[in-house]
């Protein structure tokens, strides 16, 4: 059987690193081994669902790459892919459980159900008092339709239920600490653990990859997977994702969503990049990974089993590295909608040599507001009177109308002929290196530092620089 994963958010609102380092991993593992990755919606916690949650986790993922072969919107031999459309299916699963005798009803209020505190020894919350019922008192309550729900019946013939984790190893849990616990409601809705575990069945799930923290309702799947005569899938638990302070990644505690990284604009291959290195890592110890090199290169066995944390500054390091990798047509398709033309109406008759005299200095699209003023400064009335001073030296003064010459009589304005240009009039004013570049950087950008001359006139202009010449020398 070929491999078969599953990525089932819930519509409670928008992905966060934490939540999409799961799916991207799912996803990842699926390509590798030539596999199918399914997109399921757990929607049946009506209370928690917000609107439009749905239609933001389907954006999310899209815009990451993460394309699912079998979902909510692709039609698929396994649907509906909605919980919310599951519920006949549920409902015959736990009848033929309790048909069995491997569920039965329960009448208990909460406080009925519980065990005496004061009792030593009590491992179970449940007091198990429906579980021996006789049988003609339970018909005779369900006859009267007395609220109930439906209770799994934890098996007692072994003293430990053993999972083996692709991650974490073997684990074992005492059969003594899981209660006889509700597989159905009282309304009819089933619970999570029941819900996951028919759908994974039913779906065909041959791995099951998340993060740690569902670790603890692994020992209860494995039973309902048992009980209902399933194969278990495998199992690999992901160490947790914890934010830079150290604490826990939550949509409540302020996790970064994906629709936040999207708008400060990080590039999305970055971002699948960087979640799919937490916990993670290349067989060559490779951090700058394209998609097909993240798939081709997968496996569990490199899964680590400490808490991985996230760090700003790799993030934006990744990202810079995937920019740089970027060519220039596509680098310019995503900065242009992130430009502020509130502060920079006018960049100039060539966007696309404007960012390649920039795109060094970007971590991120937007990052393109806080260096444009490199070349078009806000305060423009300023920075002319700033030239002005710089050409008040008088051999500066003579550099630059040398510069200014040569440039003129370039007949093609690209950044090679540009720097012969500016070199061959240093030769004729006899100067040469900082005595040259830095008086002519000055006036064109305000600073010594910063990129190489040619590209700063190619992304200014011809009419733009010389313009700015003339304004040192004074004309």
């Amino acid at each position: 059987m070929s491999v078969r994963t599953r990525f089932a958010p819930s519509p409670t609102g928008r992905l966060h690193l934490g939540n999409v380092r799961a799916a991207a991993f799912n996803w990842l593992f699926s390509k590798s081994s030539d596999g199918v990755f399914i997109l399921r919606i757990e929607d049946t916690d009506i209370e928690r669902n917000v609107d439009e949650g749905e239609a933001s986790i389907l954006e999310d993922l899209r815009w990451l790459g993460l394309d699912w072969d079998e979902g909510p919107d692709v039609d698929g031999p396994h649907g509906p892919y909605r919980q919310s459309g599951r519920s006949e299916l549920y409902a015959s699963k736990v009848d033929g459980l309790v048909e069995s005798g491997g569920a039965y009803p329960c009448f208990c209020t909460a406080e009925e159900g519980q065990e005496d505190s004061s009792l030593k020894e009590v491992t179970h919350q449940y007091s198990g008092a429906c579980r021996g019922l006789d049988p003609d008192e339970r018909n005779a309550r369900l006859n009267e339709e007395e609220p109930h729900v439906i209770r799994f019946s934890v098996p007692q013939n072994h003293p430990e239920v053993t999972i083996q984790d692709e991650v974490f190893g073997s684990i074992s849990f005492p059969i003594n600490d899981i209660d006889d616990f509700v597989i159905c409601r009282t309304d009819g809705r089933v619970t999570y653990n029941f819900g996951v575990v028919v759908d994974d069945i039913d779906m065909e799930i041959t791995h099951v990859i998340r993060g740690v923290g569902h670790l603890s309702n692994t020992p209860k799947q494995v039973l309902l997977f048992d009980a209902l005569g399933a194969n278990r899938p495998v199992f690999a638990h992901l160490p947790t994702v914890l934010g830079p302070d150290g604490r826990k990644l939550s949509k409540r505690e302020g996790a970064t969503s994906i629709q936040e990284m999207k708008a400060q604009g990080y590039p999305a291959d970055a971002v699948l990049n960087y979640v799919s290195l937490l916990g993670w890592s290349h067989p060559e110890e490779k951090e700058i990974l394209s998609n097909e090199e993240l798939a081709a290169s997968m496996s569990l066995d490199r899964v680590g089993r400490s808490d991985c944390q996230l760090d700003p500054d790799k993030f934006r390091w990744v990202s810079q590295q995937h920019l740089a990798q970027q060519n220039l047509q596509e680098l310019v398709s995503h900065v242009r909608p992130f430009i502020d033309r509130d502060r920079f109406p006018d960049t100039g008759d060539n966007l696309s040599a404007v960012i390649d005299t920039l795109r060094t200095r970007l971590s991120t699209y937007k990052d393109i507001n806080d260096h444009l003023g490199l070349l078009f400064p806000e305060d423009k009335v300023h920075a002319e009177l700033f030239r002005k001073e710089v050409g008040v030296d008088p051999e500066v003064n003579r550099t630059l109308i040398a510069v200014r010459e040569k440039l003129q009589a370039l007949e093609r304005w690209e950044e090679g002929g540009i720097g012969t240009a500016i070199r061959e009039a240093g030769t004729s004013a006899g100067v040469k290196g900082a005595e040259l570049f830095h008086p002519v950087r000055r006036v064109l950008i305000g600073s010594e530092k910063g990129p190489d001359l040619g590209k700063i006139l190619v992304g200014l202009g011809m009419g733009e620089g010389i313009r700015r010449i003339d304004q040192a020398i004074g004309e």
